[in-house]
This record gives C-alpha cells, structure tokens and sequence, in this order.
C-alpha cells in the first residue's frame, strides 16, 4: 500500500469506483460532486503525450470541464486553468540550495507540462519553494524567504510565464526588504508576459497544533485584493483562510471571478474539511475555487512540540494532496491523488459566475439574485 494513499487507493473517487457498479456511481458522483449545466463534469482529452509524460515522470495527471449555458449577447468564456501539488524532493537536512534547486527542477516538470497542455493560469501551492518548516519554530529556515520581486522562485516562474504565456501564481515565504526584512506568506501575481502583477499577503495565521506560524510572519497587509489578468479577474486565498467565510466574501464583493486557494495541511486536522470549504466558498460567492494542497510528509532534523501535550516529534503528519476545482453551481471536479505529486488541468467557463449570480446582478434590495434551485 503506497505510503499516504486512501486504503490503497490515491483518491476517494478510486476507492469509489473500485466498490461501485458504474449505475449506482453515478448517482454517488452526482450526491457528492453535484451537476454542472445539468450533467456529471466530465474530463479533457489531452494530448497522449502529455498523459505519457505524466506517467514517465511519476506525477498524477488529472482533467474536468466546467460549462456555463449558452448566451446569445455573449460568447463563452473559456479559460484553461492549471494546479499543481508537489512533495520536496530531498531531505531536510540536505544544504538548503540543493533543497530549492531540487524543488524547482520538479515544478518546472509539472509547469512545462501545463504549458504543452494549453494552461492559461496555474498556481502552485503554499510556499512551493521549501520545506513547510513553520512547525519546528526554528529560525534558520528564513533562509528560505526571497523577495517577492526578484527573488530566485519568482524569477523562475517568471520565466515559465513568458515561455507559455500563462499567469503564475507564486505563493513565497517573502523577505520584504524594503521593511526592516519582515517576513510574510504570500502569493506574487505573474503575467503572462513575465511582468508582477502584484501581490496578496495571508491574512488569517493558524496557531493550531503544529501550526507554529506566528513564530516567522503575522497577518499580511494587503487586505483582499483581486488582480486583473488577461484571463479573468483572480484572487488569492491563502490556506488558513479558507476557514473564515468573511475572507471569502470580501474576495466576491471586489469582483474576483476565480479564487486560488494555495495550501498545506494536513489529514488528522482538516481533511473531512476540505472537500467541501472550497465548493462552499464557489456557492456562497458565484466563483470559480481552485484548492491547492501539499503532498507528502516532511520529516524534520530535530524534534519538536507544540505545546499541545503531545510527545516531540519531527514531522508535521501527511500532506494529503487531494487539489481540486469548485464551480459557482456546485459542481466540483475529482482530486489529484493523495499522496503523489500532481497537475490539475480544467477548463471554465467564467459566464457560469453571472448565471448563477443572477443575470442582473446585484438586487436592488441588496438581495441575491441566485440562478440555482431553492
């Protein structure tokens, strides 16, 4: 049984089908994943090469399409969207350099994969580029923070931006230079040009179990900003966030029509949780959610506690992987494996926002004007 999986199996959808006769797991996938436009969500057809290079390079490789009605007034508008989930690649204790260098060679494999595929937008997961350390308390692992603006990650997707002409999401541990060298989560915004478009600081910091991240960075000041991109207006929900619906909230009432939200964490804390927060967000919100998760476990040098009357340890427990895509009509994709690195590529229709919405928009009596079924 592969270390991480799900009883054997690298998704809950897997463990379905494995059990189900093929008539009775339909109406489970409808229950459990919902309806977009009145059918099941169905996968891309990719190039076979591209499905032979996820295979080769040992990464999953998963595909949906959400649609929107046809409009008379309006054409359809289409944005294929990537995600990718990755393990680190060397041990913890390897040189630091080595560690991010390995990292990046990873990406790199799963980002030009995207690019081959047609992605338009892909967002990596939460500080992609290192270890998530934030357990241990340990300071050394600042190392690891760059600026947002030149730092070496950044420069590197930079560089996958202009080479396929996609918007990257880059979520960094920052070292914020021009502020005495505070450090802070973020996400850094690239073009598809390679320009920065901005950048979103975490808002909302867990200190919950392991989660010791108050020990490098606080709340971010960037409030909740929605970029303007050539392929729809994004927004960036870091991790912990999800757990506040106000969060979510603010992100809609500023116009976002797709939210990423780039994460780490783990199956003893949250993952009855997680299947349904980023589907929630897409019904209560009129948006497209995109939910990133880590992958693996990281084993750390020297132990730890958290104050939480557990023995010391060296490892945070199993990133779980699981990424997946929220439409506004309730409608969800499958997830990315558990315990394996992963691309996800989707296409969606950004028109299905307003329909669900309401056609109008806003009501006049600050009502909700919704689309979908009482």
């Amino acid at each position: 049984m592969a270390e991480g999986s799900l009883a054997g199996f690298a998704t809950l959808e897997e463990l379905m089908e494995e059990y189900m006769p093929p008539e009775k797991l339909q109406h489970a996938r409808r229950v459990l994943y919902g309806l977009n436009v009145g059918e099941l969500v169905k996968g891309i057809d990719l190039d076979p090469v591209l499905c032979g290079r996820a295979l080769e390079l040992d990464f999953d490789l998963r595909t949906a399409a959400f649609r929107a009605a046809p409009e008379q007034m309006r054409p359809p508008r289409v944005v294929r969207i990537g995600l990718i989930q990755n393990k680190i690649v060397l041990p913890t204790d390897a040189p630091f350099t080595e560690q991010a260098k390995a990292i990046r060679e990873r990406v790199g494999q799963m980002l030009e994969t995207a690019g081959q595929a047609g992605v338009k937008v892909v967002c990596l997961q939460e500080a992609w580029h290192m270890p998530f350390a934030f357990c241990t308390r340990e300071k050394h692992w600042c190392e690891f923070a760059e600026s947002a603006e030149n730092g070496e990650s950044v420069s590197f997707c930079q560089t996958a931006a202009k080479r396929w002409g996609m918007v990257v999401i880059c979520p960094i541990l920052e070292r914020d230079a021009a502020h005495n060298d505070t450090v802070w989560n973020t996400a850094v915004v690239i073009g598809h040009n390679g320009n920065i478009i901005g950048k979103h600081r975490k808002n909302h910091i867990p200190r919950v179990g392991d989660f010791n991240e108050s020990t490098y960075y606080m709340e971010g000041n960037t409030g909740h900003p929605v970029f303007e991109t050539a392929f729809g207006r994004i927004a960036i929900n870091i991790c912990y966030g999800r757990h506040h619906p106000m969060n979510w909230q603010a992100f809609g009432m500023n116009g976002a029509e797709l939210v990423f939200n780039p994460a780490a964490t783990v199956g003893d804390l949250s993952e009855p949780l997680w299947p349904v927060e980023a589907r929630n967000a897409a019904i209560a919100n009129s948006y497209f959610v995109a939910a990133i998760n880590r992958v693996g476990t990281e084993v750390f040098p020297r132990e730890f506690t958290s104050g939480d009357g557990k023995p010391a340890h060296k490892d945070f427990g199993h990133f779980y992987g699981s990424s997946y895509v929220a439409a506004p009509d309730g409608s969800r994709s499958p997830s990315l494996a558990r315990h394996k690195d992963g691309l996800m590529v989707a296409d969606i229709d950004l028109n299905l926002c307003r329909q669900v919405a309401g056609w109008s928009g806003a009501a006049k009596d600050g009502q909700r004007t919704s689309g979908a079924s009482r």
